[in-house]
């Protein structure tokens, strides 16, 4: 129950909630490209406001059902649907929502175009890719760039090194959703984790 006080009346109450995304209470991540939703689906019906491709991320084992297909997906797998396409919010484990946000901002190239090696291709589209890291303890993957992107941790708590022209970056707290800007750096994992991260990132024009 949410009680409104002098502080905070009903008008200022009601515009916070329209302006917070279809799902205000767990959303994981809302900026002016995508909203991440936890354990829940605001955007599963083709006609939901705000929402255009959406991909699912399995964080555990669930079942997905879209028409009359019914998946069972495992940690880690992603299931895309494109803006039109319905589907059933995921059951029986955790899982994350992306919706990608129709009128997103341009998005952004790096300095640089290095294409990333060890990187495992999940997904093709016309405004955006999705490619699976994975590092070993002790790997490195050499310099290389990437753009804007969403970045969901399947494994939480690899430790990397990252350096950004010739420097070390500082070290960030973790956390499973983020999102990125574009950036030239090298990754070196000093942990004793693999490193398991699904990427989602947004394809600038002419690319």
């Amino acid at each position: 129950m949410i009680r409104v006080s002098k502080r905070w009346p009903a008008v200022a109450l009601v515009a916070a909630f329209l302006n917070a995304g279809p799902l205000w209470a767990a959303a994981a991540l809302e900026n002016g490209y995508v909203l991440v939703s936890r354990d829940d689906a605001p955007c599963a019906q083709a006609s939901t406001p705000g929402c255009a491709e959406r991909v699912i991320v399995a964080m555990g084992e669930v079942q997905l059902r879209f028409g009359k297909v019914l998946r069972a997906m495992r940690r880690g797998e992603v299931a895309v649907f494109k803006a039109g396409e319905s589907y059933q919010p995921p059951t029986g484990g955790a899982f994350f929502e992306v919706a990608i946000k129709p009128n997103h901002p341009p998005a952004k190239s790096p300095a640089e175009i290095i294409p990333p090696a060890k990187n495992t291709n999940l997904y093709e589209g016309e405004r955006f890719f999705i490619y699976e890291e994975r590092l070993a303890p002790g790997g490195t993957r050499e310099r290389h760039s990437h753009g804007q992107r969403v970045e969901i941790r399947i494994n939480q708590g690899p430790l990397l090194r990252q350096i950004i022209d010739g420097k070390d970056a500082p070290q960030e707290p973790p956390s499973v959703v983020n999102f990125r800007e574009p950036v030239v750096h090298s990754v070196t994992n000093v942990g004793d984790m693999p490193l398991w991260n699904l990427i989602l990132e947004f394809r600038p024009a002419g690319r």
